[in-house]
């Protein structure tokens, strides 16, 4: 079974992302900043994130630079689901290491299509 990690800072954003990542089939674990995120990836190896952009302790990006520098940080398949819809923001998430971007509010089908686009469904 492949696994997702749902890092987002709103109870209620993981708990809909857990539900969608759950229906597509995916183990799901969650963290509620990026700190957490990195620790737990430290752990273990993951599929997928789905990664926020505005957090407390550690935001995304400082995550997702800290995740990629991991020893095997290349793996993951890293989906930013933020409002944040600047281009020059959603550059520095592709610069930075994301696979993908999803803007908020998202639903099962955008992050199917999604999904489906990078290789995991």
């Amino acid at each position: 079974m492949k696994s997702c990690l749902i890092v987002d800072d709103s109870r209620v954003i993981r708990k809909v992302a857990r539900n969608i990542m759950e229906d597509l089939g995916f183990e799901t674990e969650e963290a509620e900043n990026g700190q957490i995120a990195l620790e737990a990836c430290q752990k273990r190896q993951y599929d997928a994130i789905l990664l926020d952009w505005y957090m407390p302790v550690m935001n995304g990006i400082d995550f997702l630079r800290a995740m990629r520098a991991l020893p095997g940080g290349d793996g993951p398949i890293v989906v930013f689901c933020t409002t944040e819809n600047d281009i020059s923001n959603i550059q520095e998430a592709i610069m930075a290491g994301a696979n993908e971007y999803v803007m908020k509010p998202f639903d099962s089908e955008i992050i199917q299509a999604k999904f489906a686009q990078v290789g995991l469904l």
